[in-house]
C-alpha cells in the first residue's frame, strides 16, 4: 500500500484565539477532504521556556521537528506583528533543523490588520524559509483581519475573496504535494 503524503500545518499563534484560527479551520478542512494526512503544531503549546533559551534537546521540540520532519508539506500560518511574525514562531523555526524544510512544499498564510502589511510574506517570511532548502515556497495568502468574522456558534466566516484565495492556495499545494510524491516514488 502507498503512504499518504503528509501535511503539517505550523501555526504560529501566539494567542488562543483570533481570526487566524478561522482561516486555519478553513485550511484544515480544506485538506481534510482529501487523502492527505494531515497534522498541526501550534507554536503556542510548545514549551515556551524551550523556544525561549533554544533547548534542542526538549522532547516536545524534537516531536514537533520530527513531524515536520516526516512531512511532504507544510503550512504555515501566522499573524503579523510589527510588519513580520511572532517572535515565537521565529524561535520554533530556529529550533528546526538547518535543511527543516528540504524537498517540501511550503504555503506561507499570514493575516494582519491593514493592507500594508501585504508584503510581509515576501519581506519576512520567504526569505527565512527559503534558508531552509524547501522545494517549492508557494505564493501565499494575505489576509486582512477585516475578512474574517466570527459567528454566534464560534466559527469564523471568511469573505467570499479570501476563502476563494485560500481555498484555490490550498488546492495548489494539494496539487504539487500529489506530485511530488508520484514522482519520489516513480
Amino acid at each position: 500500500m502507498i503512504p499518504l503524503a503528509k501535511v503539517v500545518v505550523l501555526i504560529g499563534n501566539p494567542s488562543a484565539k483570533s481570526r487566524l484560527n478561522g482561516v486555519v479551520d478553513r485550511v484544515k478542512s480544506r485538506l481534510g477532504d482529501t487523502d492527505l494526512d494531515v497534522s498541526t503544531i501550534s507554536v503556542r503549546d510548545l514549551p515556551a521556556e524551550d523556544l525561549l533559551f533554544a533547548n534542542f534537546g526538549s522532547e516536545a521540540i524534537q516531536a514537533a521537528n520530527k513531524t515536520v520532519a516526516e512531512a511532504d508539506a507544510v503550512v504555515i500560518a501566522t499573524p503579523v506583528y510589527k510588519a513580520s511574525f511572532p517572535g515565537a514562531l521565529k524561535a520554533y523555526i530556529d529550533l528546526l533543523p538547518q535543511k527543516g524544510l528540504e524537498n517540501k512544499i511550503v504555503l506561507p498564510i499570514a493575516i494582519g490588520g491593514t493592507i500594508a502589511h501585504l508584503l510581509s510574506i515576501d519581506f519576512a517570511m520567504k526569505p527565512v524559509l527559503s534558508t531552509m532548502a524547501p522545494r517549492n515556497i508557494l505564493g501565499g495568502v494575505f489576509v486582512i483581519d477585516s475578512q474574517v468574522t466570527w459567528n454566534d456558534d464560534g466559527t469564523a466566516s471568511l469573505a467570499d475573496e479570501i476563502a476563494a484565495r485560500v481555498d484555490g492556495a490550498v488546492d495548489l499545494l494539494v496539487q504539487e504535494v500529489r506530485w511530488q510524491t508520484r514522482e519520489a516514488r516513480a
